[in-house]
C-alpha cells in the first residue's frame, strides 16, 4: 500500500509565502521519492472557523460539517510535512486551531517541519513539537530553517518575495523526507492496532 504524507500549508492570509514553500516540498519530495504520495494539504481551502465543538476532539463526535470534511481529509495521510511561518515566537493562530479540531486522526504518524521567517521558524516549529507530542505525532529530528535574508529575494519589502533556497536547504529537506517516510512505514502497525 502506498504511503501518503500531507503537506500541511500552516499559514492562511493573504500575501502568504506558505504555499510557495509547500510547492517546493512537493517538488523536492516528487523527485527523492516517486514511491511516495505527497500532497499539499492547504488550510485555506478549508475555512476552518475558531473551534466550534461543543465535544472535546479526544471523543472523536463531530457535529460540524467542516470538521467532518477537516477529518476525513487528515485521516488518508500516514504523516505531515507541516510548513509555517514564526509569529511571535510561535506558529500560526490557523494552524494552531486546526491542530485542535481533530484527536485520532493525527495519532501515531508522523511529521517533519520546514519552518520559514527571520530566524527560520524555528521557534513555531519548537512550539508544534510539543503540540504534537500530545497529538501521539512522532516527530523527526531534522528540519528545514528557511531565512528571509538568505532563502528568499525580494524585489518590494512588502511582497512575499521568491523562494531561492541553497543547495544545502535541498538536502536538508531531502533527509527530512527520508525520516518522515521511515517513521510513517514504521507506525503502520501502531496505526491498524496490529498487537506489538
Amino acid at each position: 500500500m502506498t504511503t501518503r504524507i500531507g503537506i500541511v500549508v500552516g499559514r492562511t492570509r493573504p500575501g502568504r509565502r506558505g504555499r510557495t514553500v509547500a510547492d517546493w516540498v512537493a517538488a523536492v519530495a516528487a523527485h527523492e521519492q516517486p514511491s511516495v504520495d505527497f500532497e499539499i494539504v492547504d488550510l485555506a481551502d478549508f475555512e476552518l472557523p475558531l473551534l466550534d465543538e461543543e465535544q472535546p476532539a479526544l471523543s472523536g463526535r463531530y457535529s460540524q460539517a467542516h470538521t467532518t470534511r477537516w477529518a476525513e481529509s487528515i485521516a488518508r495521510y500516514d504523516g505531515f510535512v507541516f510548513v509555517t511561518p514564526e509569529y511571535n515566537h510561535s506558529t500560526t493562530g490557523a494552524l494552531k486551531n486546526a491542530l485542535d479540531f481533530l484527536y485520532a486522526e493525527w495519532n501515531n504518524k508522523a511529521a517533519g517541519f520546514v519552518g520559514y521567517g527571520l530566524h527560520g521558524g524555528t521557534r513555531a516549529v519548537e512550539h508544534l513539537r510539543l503540540i504534537l507530542a500530545e497529538l501521539k505525532v512522532a516527530t523527526v529530528r531534522t528540519q528545514v530553517a528557511l531565512s528571509l535574508h538568505h532563502d528568499f529575494s525580494f524585489s518590494a519589502p512588502t511582497e512575499p518575495g521568491t523562494l531561492t533556497p541553497g543547495p544545502h536547504q535541498h538536502r536538508t529537506l531531502t533527509a527530512l523526507l527520508d525520516d518522515v517516510v521511515v517513521r510513517a512505514r514504521a507506525l503502520k502497525p501502531v496505526r491498524e492496532g496490529a498487537p506489538a
